[in-house]
């Protein structure tokens, strides 16, 4: 009988924050350990592209996206369409974000976040790349923006974290979006949030960290790294009554339709 666990990939990490310094070969060990053989690590202010670049070239299971987060918005030079778009054509650049809309910290910055979200729509229409969308106490202003969007070409998305309402759930899978299960959805009190995940099809799941954030069971309130994604899988398979290897399988698919790019990178080397 087969020791190796099954293989899954973490959709959203943050692997240049500093809690992982002088310790990605051991993080990137203990991943492959856990079945995580694929990692997105993503790069929130555009300025710090090329260290998050140098991670996804140094380590093999690497692969990265770039865009700016909503919460950093105000703060940093607006984005460009043609920035974006030329940061696509590195062979292990497969997404574009994260953005989004946060008014949970930073509602006074909300124009500026939307004028910063079309933006990166555009790009991504463009790259043909997945968006990737932070969404916090914004739903409907989320709804409307990426449904409007959607009117001027299609794109494709995935809802990084998702943990807002089931009303955002609907709207971003009407649209052909993906949800991403992060350790929030295995927390005990989350049970609400498997309610969302389970209305959905498992067609349209990922499974994510957001390391160093969010740690799921049993490591909650200690720092998350891309080993920990297999914990939330194991919860998801619960969720949708699969056992674990189908459960992780079917979020590999998922991904490699969404990612692409990483899937064709892959498949070429």
């Amino acid at each position: 009988m087969s020791t190796t666990p099954p293989q899954i990939t973490d959709s959203h990490c943050h692997l240049d924050f500093p809690d992982f310094e002088g310790q990605l070969d051991e993080i990137v060990t203990r991943a492959a350990e856990a079945g995580v053989t694929r990692m997105v690590t993503i790069c929130t202010k555009l300025k710090n592209e090329p260290s998050v670049r140098a991670i996804a070239e140094a380590h093999a299971p690497v692969f990265y996206a770039a865009g700016t987060h909503p919460m950093s918005v105000a703060a940093e030079p607006m984005a460009s369409y043609d920035e974006l778009v030329a940061l696509a054509a590195h062979p292990k650049f497969v997404g574009i974000g994260e953005t989004g809309l946060d008014y949970h910290y930073t509602a006074e910055s909300a124009e500026v976040q939307q004028q910063s979200l079309r933006t990166h729509i555009a790009a991504a229409r463009d790259s043909k790349l997945p968006l990737i969308i932070h969404s916090r106490d914004a739903d409907e202003d989320m709804a409307r923006i990426l449904s409007e969007e959607m009117q001027n070409g299609a794109y494709s998305c995935v809802m990084h974290c998702f943990s807002s309402s089931a009303e955002l759930a609907r709207a971003a899978l009407d649209l052909g979006f993906y949800l991403s299960m992060s350790g929030i959805a295995a927390f005990p009190k989350s049970q609400e949030l498997r309610d969302i995940f389970a209305a959905a099809p498992v067609e349209r799941i990922l499974v994510e960290t957001d390391a160093p954030y969010l740690a799921p069971p049993p490591y909650r309130g200690k720092r998350n790294e891309p080993a920990y994604s297999a914990h939330t899988a194991k919860v998801g398979a619960e969720v949708y009554g699969l056992d674990y290897a189908d459960f992780a399988a079917r979020t590999q698919e998922n991904f490699d339709r969404l990612f692409w790019k990483a899937a064709a990178y892959e498949a070429a080397a």
